[in-house]
């Protein structure tokens, strides 16, 4: 499927989150420092861009390394079976004999344990990108010079508002799974469990981010703009338990396309 841009209307931000990212604990704050963090989340919102790109591909079942026994299987049980009938990817060993899971349509690669279990009986998986641009990174190394405490708070706001982006990217692949009958579960991304940092770049090529978002990689595998997130949204025949279990408290619940429709990702 090809990848979709989109572009993430957020008006506002749960200070909460801003707070806990600032690793506020519950001490006081100043009548000075709580006027102050209301001025830099309203600097924040006008400064980002949320954007992001998505797309869904089939699970390449011929082409995985998966244990003989599902994800589950005991240590004792563990031999890799390369599913292939091409001989091509026969004999292509999982490093360090881990699972691999390969999507068709892409180079990705994702391997692990831990998320071999979290896409157990995949049929496909979502990937997204989101970013809220380089306008915000100028606006941070400016304030680095400027105003050290307004660049701390800017920091957290931005990392809110891209994780609202990122609820709002993974809204989209939740609706992208029910046109195909398909359910979901919560996004996993690089770096998770045992899953790889050096997916990152398989993943940003599969989306073409680089063109679209303006998202690059550096050589430790860090994301410009530093603001930007990555995930994977498994798809599955039947609802799953790690999904969104109600639309009460939803992180997706404002950029549900599902709701409108009178049904929910669960139906």
């Amino acid at each position: 499927m090809a990848e979709t841009v989109e572009s993430y209307a957020i008006g506002a931000i749960d200070r909460h989150e801003v707070l806990r990212y600032l690793g506020y604990t519950g001490q006081e704050l100043t009548r000075e420092l709580d006027a102050r963090i209301d001025g830099v989340v309203a600097r924040a919102l006008a400064a980002a861009r949320p954007r992001g790109c998505v797309a869904v591909f089939d699970v390449d079942e011929d082409a995985s390394e998966l244990p003989a026994n599902g994800p589950d299987a005991s240590e004792g049980a563990r031999p890799l079976v390369a599913g292939s009938n091409d001989p091509a990817n026969a004999g292509r060993a999982p490093q360090e004999g881990l699972p691999v899971i390969r999507l068709r349509g892409t180079t990705l690669e994702l391997l692990g344990n831990s998320i071999a279990e979290q896409l157990a009986g995949a049929r496909a998986v979502g990937v997204m990108a989101v970013t809220i641009g380089m306008g915000f990174e100028r606006e941070l190394r400016r304030l680095s010079l400027t105003d050290s405490v307004a660049q701390v708070i800017l920091d957290s706001c931005g990392s809110t508002i891209v994780e609202r982006a990122a609820d709002a990217a993974e809204a989209s692949l939740m609706a992208r799974a029910r046109e195909r009958g398909l359910y979901t579960n919560s996004r996993f991304s690089p770096g998770y469990g045992d899953l790889p940092m050096d997916t990152q770049s398989a993943l940003l090529a599969s989306l073409n981010a680089t063109r679209h978002l303006g998202i690059s990689l550096t050589s430790t595998l860090l994301m410009t703009p530093t603001k930007s997130v990555t995930a994977l949204v498994g798809m599955f025949e039947t609802p799953q338990p790690s999904g969104h279990r109600s639309c009460k408290g939803c992180l997706c619940f404002d950029f549900c396309n599902i709701r409108p429709t009178g049904r929910t990702c669960r139906d």
